[in-house]
């Protein structure tokens, strides 16, 4: 739980909220000490200790801070009487309704550790790392077309995780994060890229801590590597010595949020249309270009609404580019099946307010603007197979 130095919900509401989203327990490993301008620092629930800080120069380093017990005089003089009784009673109603910490349901999924903290004063960032490393099971196998792929398998393989864009301003480069599933990875190696079929050479290799970068020559199952500039790669991509190795892609959620996106400056087209398609490669936001439609506003779909304006700052802010973002009625999503005609499927035969669109890859969707529109269409059109996440080989991916 970060930004404990801002105004923020009650702790045991944020809590409750993470059970009932997640559908897991969650075990606050140490415990806030106030929040916004109050916030102090936290309590280690296991060691029984007190972590107080003093503000700092927006996480430039690491902040002051004193250890000790409630009964230490140091951490004694800086908290008041109120602050003990209160955390003793937040103690006593945790020890008593809360779930109980299980090292064995930690690595089951079915409990998940909070830790509190404001990586903007660089506060609570190492317990939570120490707290990772200690529970955290090590890297486990991945499956690859139906069978088990060892870690120690002395080939190397891994996938495409995350990618990132416009890390270095200076230079609007974009970095794909791959995950090392099994052998060893060697800075130049040449690796197959099965969704291509090409090889390509593994360089410009890099190992990333915040804003901290430096070179990785070698990496093991489990380790995190960037490769800077391989514009050839995306997200659920594998990289891997033996082209008979596929894993499994990422999970896809179908987004709920649809915008329309547009430029109100003619004249920075150019640096909207760059940022707009740089950011798009990250997969967090799609987007889908409308069909016989009068606007050719490409319409921006993501699972939530900040994601938006995530997107609109880092347009505005990192490539300098003026952006209109209009919310529109749509609510849901579906990928049409290749084998449909779509001459069948015109806008005299959808529902008001739906849409025929393309996703970037030239796959057919249709947007809807609510369950009714959706169940409709389903009812009167059995034979136009719909799917939640885009066709693959025609199955869903």
């Amino acid at each position: 739980m970060n930004k404990l130095d801002r105004p923020t919900k009650d702790p045991l509401e944020l809590l409750d909220e993470l059970e009932s989203v997640l559908g897991i327990g969650a075990y606050p490993m140490n415990w806030p000490l106030g929040t916004g301008f109050q916030f102090r620092g936290v309590f280690d629930r296991l060691s029984k200790e007190v972590h107080l800080f003093e503000f700092g120069a927006g996480g430039a380093y690491r902040v002051p801070v004193e250890i000790g017990s409630l009964s230490d005089p140091v951490i004694a003089e800086r908290m008041d009487a109120d602050e003990l009784k209160k955390l003793a009673e937040e103690m006593e109603m945790l020890d008593h309704a809360g779930a109980q910490f299980s090292a064995a349901e930690v690595r089951a999924g079915q409990i998940t550790p909070v830790f509190f903290g404001s990586a903007r004063n660089n506060f609570g960032v190492q317990l939570l790392l120490d707290g990772f490393l200690k529970y955290a099971e090590p890297p486990r196998p991945r499956t690859s077309n139906g069978v088990v792929i060892p870690v120690d398998k002395n080939v190397f393989s891994g996938f495409i995780f995350k990618i990132q864009a416009n890390m270095d301003p200076r230079h609007r480069d974009r970095i794909a994060f791959l995950r090392v599933c099994s052998g060893v990875f060697t800075r130049d190696m040449t690796a197959v890229h099965p969704r291509s079929g090409k090889t390509i050479r593994l360089s410009n290799a890099a190992k990333l801590f915040g804003r901290d970068r430096e070179t990785i020559d070698e990496a093991y199952a489990g380790d995190i590597v960037g490769f800077v500039g391989q514009s050839l790669l995306g997200i659920g991509d594998t990289l891997t010595e033996d082209p008979g190795i596929v894993y499994e892609e990422i999970p896809r959620f179908p987004p709920e949020c649809f915008s329309l996106l547009s430029n109100p400056n003619p004249s920075k087209f150019k640096r909207f249309r760059e940022g707009v398609d740089q950011l798009l490669r990250e997969g967090v936001v799609q987007e889908f270009q409308p069909r016989n439609s009068s606007t050719q506003i490409p319409v921006l779909a993501a699972v939530g609404p900040l994601q938006f304006e995530v997107f609109q700052y880092r347009l505005e802010s990192e490539y300098g580019a003026e952006v209109r973002l209009e919310q529109t009625e749509w609510k849901f999503v579906r990928w049409v099946h290749p084998s449909v005609d779509l001459r069948t499927v015109t806008s005299e035969v959808l529902p008001t307010g739906s849409m025929l669109a393309d996703d970037a890859q030239g796959q057919a969707v249709i947007l809807f603007p609510g369950e009714w529109a959706l169940n409709y269409f389903v009812q009167k059109r059995p034979a136009v197979l719909l799917g939640t996440v885009p066709f693959e080989n025609g199955h869903e991916r």
